[in-house]
């Protein structure tokens, strides 16, 4: 038993801030349901709406409508005037919550709370008995997972992304080889083979409902350069294509495998020797208390816990998760084979870091 002194102070403080953890958890669940039925967009900029008026611009029902106010009003989301019975989504706020304000829109990353919280029950079992919780367990990952990539990388990609490689654009539009691994649905890939043409691109995920998508984007847009592949990366090193490719990219992707070790060490393999390896990934420490003050800290541990790290040991593998840091990204790259590992933190991207690595 501790021997300090118990300080009441301190526990009054704390108990105020697990009060205000559990409003905000209420807030975020709301604010996702606001965000997938339209409702902030459809309360921007239109000045004071009553819960009527709001549902029918929205073409919700209007009692649901009515308590999803209330949850907005009491966290001082919306402002409400309770003589006219009216409703309003100041502009400073709507600058952030809706599909207008991308891709500023923080309304997007709540959706992951309802997500993650839909394999808590197997999450508790693994903490209990290890292993993990695969892929397909998680409903809708892919679908958040790529609407909020087209607002901090899609967005991003040709201005501030790309340009980190010096000639890569010239290189692209003349035209050379590239893959996309743990491609999601395909996005990015997209973006880029309907910009560049005379480049060819491949994009491998594990999951086949993800490259289902993506082949249907890339059918619905025309792209005859793009392709999509069901791939386990687990075994990269062994089936990559030696000096195939100019150019790989992984987006938030390399601490998700069973085996970072082994697809780092493939993509190595793969490249041709004036090639270059392009990585996005969260941009923490591979030290708890280094991680103090990193920018949404406890929410991306949430999420390596409850997704990144467990996928990965449910095939068996290292389970890394999305918080691995950099200090170890750096090592593995190197150890992988590259002589370079370039690191840069973009400005509008608070939680990512793009590295530049090259054989």
């Amino acid at each position: 038993m501790s021997t300090k002194s118990f300080d009441i102070t301190r526990a009054e403080v704390f108990a105020g801030r697990m009060v205000d953890i559990i409003n905000h958890s209420g807030l975020a669940l709301m604010t996702s349901v606001g965000h997938r039925t339209g409702l902030f967009d459809s309360l921007a900029h239109k000045g004071a709406l009553t819960s009527t008026e709001l549902a029918v611009e929205a073409g919700c029902d209007e009692r649901y409508v009515r308590e999803w106010l209330g949850a907005m009003t009491t966290g001082r989301v919306v402002e409400h005037d309770p003589e006219a019975g009216t409703y309003e989504l100041p502009d400073e706020h709507a600058a952030f919550l809706t599909r207008a304000a991308s891709p500023d829109n923080l309304a997007v990353t709540t959706q992951y709370i309802a997500v993650l919280g839909s394999v808590e029950d197997d999450i508790v079992r693994c903490f209990a008995e290890g292993g993990g919780v695969p892929y397909e367990r998680f409903a809708r990952f892919h679908e958040v997972m790529a609407e909020e990539s087209s607002q901090s990388t899609i967005s991003s990609l040709v201005d501030h992304i790309l340009p980190l490689v010096p000639g890569l654009t010239a290189r692209l539009e003349e035209g050379i080889r590239v893959a996309d691994l743990g491609c999601g649905r395909g996005l990015a890939l997209a973006e880029l083979a309907e910009r560049y043409p005379r480049s060819s691109f491949t994009g491998f995920d594990l999951s086949s409902d993800a490259i289902a998508a993506a082949r249907a984007h890339a059918e619905s847009r025309g792209l005859a350069n793009v392709r999509f592949e069901v791939r386990d990366l687990t075994t990269f090193d062994v089936d990559a294509d030696p000096a195939s490719l100019d150019l790989v990219t992984t987006f938030d992707a390399v601490h998700d495998q069973a085996s970072p070790r082994a697809l780092l060490e493939g993509i190595r393999l793969s490249l041709a020797d004036d090639g270059v390896y392009l990585m996005q990934d969260i941009d923490g420490h591979s030290h708890h208390h280094a991680d103090v003050d990193v920018p949404l800290a406890p929410f991306l541990y949430t999420i390596s816990c409850m997704h990144c790290m467990t996928v990965s040991l449910a095939q068996g593998g290292e389970g890394l998760g999305a918080m691995w840091g950099m200090e170890t990204a750096e090592r593995l790259v190197r150890e992988a084979g590259f002589s370079s590992f370039d690191a840069t933190r973009l400005e509008h991207d608070p939680v990512n870091v793009y590295v530049v690595a090259r054989p």
